[in-house]
């Protein structure tokens, strides 16, 4: 049982009084106060005042007195269980002295993660200083809760129909810039000022709609800030600076992962109509990606976009791929570096994403002598630069023998976010259904499972950690090879009734040859009716 007492008191005052009596003044003449405390008349009434308890705990490193009290109890039995608690949290061996908030908590746990990736390091930073700060850093460690943080992400909710109302406003306003240019350029010359006057301001309002917040923060982003501060609270808990992880109860909106769908004719034609995307990840078919890689031939990048649509490296590891790690004897690549960039477009090398990143991936005979090729030009392009540095070294810097396969022209790598732009301004002038940079990844992958490769194959390519995030992502095979995978069920089953029975010389139209037992037996023909697949319900 806990070593303390409880009593009550208030926050009544009366004047302070020198030694003959009189009130103490403040420089500005106002008579001094003191509490008078549990010496309060009005401590009889059973409304007045509130209850405290004081607690004894065992003296702390370098013999610390440790003697708590908090008060605002209703109840005496109220501060009692409150001090029992404390006790017991305190002879577990939680810190219930530590007045630590949770912004200083937080910036020194990020501070002593010296294990996180520098990518991972700048995402918590992110995280922590622009949401977890702001919405909880005043608060003590001690006295967060599970409903400080649930009304962290209320507040996330909220600000999330403002910058709808945001976005409706700004697609409004363009709509308006739109309007108001095309009845100011179909204006008869010379055009009434009035028309010019529309358009500066509609143009003026488009730039003030755009300035606001737009974007919303989804289901997934919020998971991510629930992980964050689930993890640093995770280390609190170890530190026995709190009882328990606040943060692994909170609800959230539902999270589903995007699912990779293929650009089928139907959706590419609603696409061309509606302008949107059916997934945030879509895949090419075979014949879209063949498109794609025939009018690439002659861009700078097509090489690295080759590489990235049939072996699936990432971005990084594609513009962080050195030639050392490409053995052009046995055709093999291994992935063991990247490059990885922030939003300040900064560059820096690194780990592949998760151990399994770290990976040999066999060059199929197109990426090789495609790279056996750019091997010879890269070689000729040294020694141009090389030249024009000899001839105008104002001009041209040294060359940058930064040792990557893909280099621009002075030897340095490709920034990533350049190749993720140059893409998409690609595929754009083509006029090819989107996808991501990223994308080809998947591209990757629904080629290989359509060409029967395993599973467990595909994991290892794509350098995945967990067989099961491959399984998830990768279970539809491309638009052409699903109609056999449909029909061979079927062609499994023997049949020895027919929906039309007949004994003829010929089949009838439309018909296939049933079940027959030897070649003197009639023929079974089974007539399939002649509704397309998609109406067969109608037809019923």
């Amino acid at each position: 049982m806990f070593n303390g007492t409880t009593y009550r008191r208030c926050k009544c005052t009366e004047p302070k009084l020198d030694d003959q009596g009189q009130p103490i003044l403040n420089v500005n003449g106002t008579p001094k106060v003191r509490e008078l405390g549990s010496a309060c008349p009005q401590l009889d009434k059973r409304d007045h005042g509130s209850w405290y308890y004081y607690l004894n705990l065992p003296d702390g490193p370098g013999g610390k007195r440790r003697r708590p009290r908090k008060g605002g109890f209703p109840t005496s039995k109220a501060a009692k269980e409150a001090a029992q608690k404390l006790w017991d949290e305190a002879t577990d061996g939680i810190d219930v002295d530590s007045k630590e908030t949770v912004a200083a908590y937080l910036n020194r746990w990020l501070d002593k993660r010296v294990d996180f990736k520098r990518g991972t390091r700048e995402e918590y930073r992110d995280c922590i200083d622009r949401i977890l700060i702001p919405a909880l850093g005043h608060l003590a460690m001690r006295e967060l809760r599970e409903r400080h943080i649930q009304e962290m992400f209320k507040q996330v909710w909220a600000f999330n129909e403002v910058k709808a109302a945001n976005q409706i406003t700004a697609q409004q306003a363009k709509a308006e810039c739109e309007d108001a240019y095309r009845a100011w350029k179909q204006a008869p010359a010379p055009r009434p000022r009035h028309f010019r006057q529309r358009w500066d301001a509609a143009k003026a309002a488009l730039k003030e709609a755009r300035t606001k917040p737009r974007r919303n923060t989804g289901p997934g982003t919020q998971r991510k800030y629930k992980n964050t501060l689930a993890a640093a609270l995770s280390d609190a808990v170890t530190e026995k600076l709190i009882t328990e992880n606040w943060a692994k109860h909170i609800t959230l909106p539902k999270y589903e992962r995007p699912e990779a769908l293929v650009w089928t004719d139907e959706r590419v034609a609603r696409w061309k109509l509606t302008g949107e995307k059916p997934s945030p990840v879509m895949v090419w078919t075979p014949n879209q990606t063949g498109e794609f890689l025939d009018a690439a031939v002659d861009h700078p990048m097509y090489i690295m976009w080759h590489l990235m649509a049939f072996r699936a490296p990432r971005r990084g590891e594609a513009t962080g791929l050195p030639w050392s790690e490409v053995d052009m004897t046995r055709g093999v690549a291994r992935i063991v570096e990247q490059l990885s960039t922030n939003s300040s477009y900064e560059v820096w090398e690194d780990t592949p994403k998760s151990r399994a990143g770290k990976r040999a991936v066999t060059l199929d005979y197109a990426t090789f002598a495609l790279l056996t090729a750019w091997r010879d030009v890269q070689q000729a392009q040294r020694a141009e630069w090389e030249q024009k540095h000899r001839d105008d070294p104002s001009k041209y810097g040294p060359y940058n023998d930064s040792g990557k396969v893909f280099t621009q022209a002075d030897g340095r790598p490709h920034h990533p976010s350049n190749v993720s732009q140059a893409f998409e301004r690609f595929i754009k002038r083509l006029g090819l259904p989107p996808i991501r940079l990223h994308d080809l990844r998947h591209c990757a992958a629904s080629l290989s499972l359509a060409a029967g490769l395993s599973m467990k194959a595909i994991q290892a390519l794509l350098g995945h950690s967990s067989y099961q995030l491959t399984a998830d992502t990768y279970t539809s095979l491309m638009p052409q090879f699903e109609q056999a995978a449909a029909n061979a069920p079927v062609d499994l089953v023997p049949r020895r009734k027919a929906i039309e029975q007949a004994t003829r010389e010929d089949p009838p139209a439309g018909a296939t040859t049933g079940d027959q037992t030897s070649d003197d037996e009639p023929h079974l023909y089974l007539v399939l009716p002649s509704v397309p697949p998609g109406e067969a319900s109608d037809a019923a």
